[in-house]
């Protein structure tokens, strides 16, 4: 049996291949920038099912956010040898590359995340070849649900929200005074998290000009910043998941074809795709 694993920083999806039906459930994202070894393990042994952990899983694919060096990997992957001990091998790779399989299959082309975070590469089929770094929520991630609800928080903050709109917000956030409100940023735990949320407030509101405007503007910074920076980007075709880039997909594409690429898949989540590429693999 294979256990294979699409980790955002908000939620990981599952999915368990064995000689029955697909068997698939969800846990906490585990971002190692902001877990270590023992939490990751401890939620994996409360939101995990019983029969899943029992199961005599023999390899595990996890495909994750943050993972970015072989340190950050093993933050993971210790985590899962602890739940799963009967798994004879456990492999830990980025989010990225699971994004540019489940997008791009065997062949290759460019491949984005636009969920909590942001991320991009060129992959030749196999491997990714290049990256334009994301630089995280406090640098970059343009494009990203950070980067959405930073500007929409920042605006409310400095008083340049619509007024209709910055009592609503105020409401649906409980937000109290700017201090507690930099606080929670600053010296709470999951930031990026924290600032990801307010980015539903957008969709739900993007029937208003300035929601819309906001996203607009995410869309292009993510556009100026990260894909310009990929020789030759406009004769890739744009392939994007997560959660951002699936609800806010026809201000992307706009986006896209504005900077110059066709329009290729824009889909909220890998972990189908990438189950079907496991499948394929195992066949072959």
């Amino acid at each position: 049996m294979i256990l294979i694993a699409d980790g955002g920083s908000t939620k990981c999806s599952w999915c368990l291949l064995g000689d029955a039906e697909p068997h698939s459930f969800s846990t906490e994202g585990y971002n190692p920038y902001f877990w270590d070894t023992p939490a990751i393990a401890a939620s994996l042994a409360r939101s995990v099912p019983a029969a899943v952990r029992q199961a005599p899983i023999q390899a595990i694919h996890y495909y994750g956010s943050g993972v970015l060096s072989p340190a950050k990997a093993e933050v993971v992957a210790g985590a899962l040898r602890q739940v799963f001990p009967q798994a004879r091998q456990v492999q830990v790779a980025e989010d990225l590359l699971a994004a540019a399989r489940a997008l791009l299959g065997s062949s290759p082309g460019f491949a984005a995340i636009l969920g909590t975070g942001t991320n991009s590469c060129l992959y030749d089929g196999q491997q990714i070849t290049q990256v334009v770094e994301s630089l995280g929520y406090s640098l970059g991630d343009e494009g990203s649900g950070t980067s959405i609800g930073r500007l929409l928080l920042r605006d409310y903050l400095r008083g340049r929200f619509p007024a209709a709109l910055a009592a609503e917000f105020k409401t649906t956030y409980a937000l109290g005074e700017v201090s507690e409100v930099l606080d929670r940023l600053y010296n709470q735990p999951s930031p990026n998290r924290f600032l990801a949320s307010f980015a539903k407030f957008a969709g739900q509101h993007y029937a208003e000009p300035y929601c819309q405007a906001v996203v607009a503007q995410a869309f292009e910074a993510f556009f100026a910043q990260i894909v310009t920076q990929y020789p030759g980007y406009a004769s890739q075709t744009f392939n994007c998941v997560g959660s951002i880039g699936y609800h806010f997909r026809e201000a992307l594409a706009a986006a896209a074809t504005r900077h110059g690429m066709a329009v290729g898949q824009i889909i909220k989540a890998p972990i189908d795709a990438l189950v079907r590429y496991h499948e394929v693999a195992r066949t072959v």
